[in-house]
């Protein structure tokens, strides 16, 4: 086992070194640790060079400042391109939200997602109005707010405005709902403005540092209006976790269409709506997202096999978009980020995190370089390391495991 990856996680030992040996030689001892921690070194080697520095003796500090320096550039250069997208195809006004909602609507990767029917929302919504929310957006009546706002901007709004008491409510109801309530449809993006919702989102934005909001439950990400003088980064910051929200957001759609045979289908989507699903795929010694799931088939799609996932899922509902690659089809300028999402320079304490949004976070909250964050590395990091040992048949026995006793088609399988 590679020193380098118990650092970068910051994982317990001796537990996590005992783990990995037990799962190396579960799996014929491939050395997934080291090959992994091999490709982390050579895409770190390359990025130095990319950003003119010496691999053999810069220092995380040194890299940590010419990362923060290439994120400020990249982020104007990021923002115009945003603004001349609006320009040229929502309106006049350039607006950086409006760009990058139009960028994200238009990007050619899969959108399609298995969400909430709008009628079923605007039920659940009469029979639980968001009193707060039509205060601050200044409706008198539910109708108005129904018929005037998208329905996953209600959310938003309620989200940013109503005790968490509200929301619990709702997700209660959640629990009562069916798969006839939901429809297969094209993934929203949505981008309510107006001066009533910049007053709305003002708090919000400046404190999360993003405009983002994600409801996998409604098909949809929202991205709130951004104050004028939003600070370095965040517009970056807001692009990189919307298209995240993308990947998870369909990925939780696939897992709410393979459960929809399931008679507790209802808690499943209240627990989609709060957190990530699960599936009980030990790793070591821990349950494996849903969405590592997705992406090891959008990697190997020739392990697809149709009579275990079909008629409900096909294999483009398990696909994956690169984000770091998608950003770069909107600003070509960004490829640099392409690939480092997991990619770290190993340092005291913690490493210096090339993840674009750890980078971004960095910047917007002119953090130093003792307080730098590199979270999403870490999840990143651990997730391809998860993924080194999934196999099909690993992988095949913990659906069927999860879902073939509810399943209908399932005694076919055995």
């Amino acid at each position: 086992m590679t020193r380098y990856l118990s650092e970068s996680l910051q994982a317990p030992e001796p537990f996590f070194r005992l783990h990995l040996r037990q799962l190396e030689q579960t799996h014929g001892n491939p050395a997934a640790d080291i090959k992994l921690t091999n490709d982390v070194h050579g895409q770190l080697h390359q990025k130095l060079v990319m950003l003119g520095l010496d691999p053999k003796d810069t220092t995380p500090k040194e890299l940590y400042l010419a990362l923060n320096a290439k994120l400020r550039a990249d982020d104007t250069r990021l923002i115009k391109r945003l603004r001349t997208t609006a320009a040229t195809h929502v309106s006049a006004e350039a607006d950086v939200v409006a760009g990058m909602a139009y960028a994200l609507q238009h990007l050619p990767i899969h959108k399609s997602c298995y969400a909430l029917k709008p009628a079923v929302f605007k039920q659940l919504i009469k029979a639980q109005p968001p009193k707060k929310v039509m205060k601050q957006l200044g409706y008198r009546s539910i109708e108005s707010l129904l018929k005037q706002e998208p329905m996953a901007a209600i959310m938003a709004a309620a989200t940013i405005c109503e005790l968490p008491s509200w929301q619990r409510q709702l997700f209660d109801r959640y629990k009562k709902l069916k798969p006839s309530n939901f429809e297969s449809r094209t993934l929203a993006v949505v981008h309510p403005n107006g001066k009533r919702w910049q007053k709305l989102a003002e708090a919000s934005v400046r404190q999360q540092k993003h405009n983002l909001l994600a409801f996998p439950e409604l098909g949809t990400i929202v991205l709130l209006p951004l104050p004028k003088d939003v600070p370095a980064g965040a517009v970056t910051a807001s692009l990189a976790l919307a298209l995240h929200a993308l990947n998870e957001v369909r990925s939780s759609s696939t897992f709410l269409k393979l459960c929809q045979v399931r008679p507790d289908f209802g808690i499943i989507v209240q627990t989609v709506a709060t957190a990530e699903p699960q599936l009980e795929a030990h790793v070591l010694d821990k349950q494996v997202p849903w969405q590592l799931i997705q992406r090891f088939y959008a990697r190997l799609q020739e392990h697809f096999r149709e009579e275990l996932f079909e008629p409900h899922i096909q294999l483009t509902d398990l696909s994956w978009h690169g984000v770091e690659q998608a950003m770069s089809l909107i600003e070509p300028s960004l490829h640099f980020w392409q690939n480092s999402a997991h990619v770290g320079m190993a340092s005291v304490h913690k490493a210096v995190s090339l993840n674009i949004v750890d980078t971004a976070l960095n910047v917007c909250n002119n953090k130093s370089f003792e307080q730098r964050v590199h979270s999403h590395f870490q999840k990143s990091l651990w997730h391809e390391l998860l993924l080194q040992y999934l196999k099909p048949t690993t992988v095949e026995q913990s659906v069927l495991a999860e879902l073939q006793p509810k399943l209908a088609y399932a005694p076919a399988l055995a």
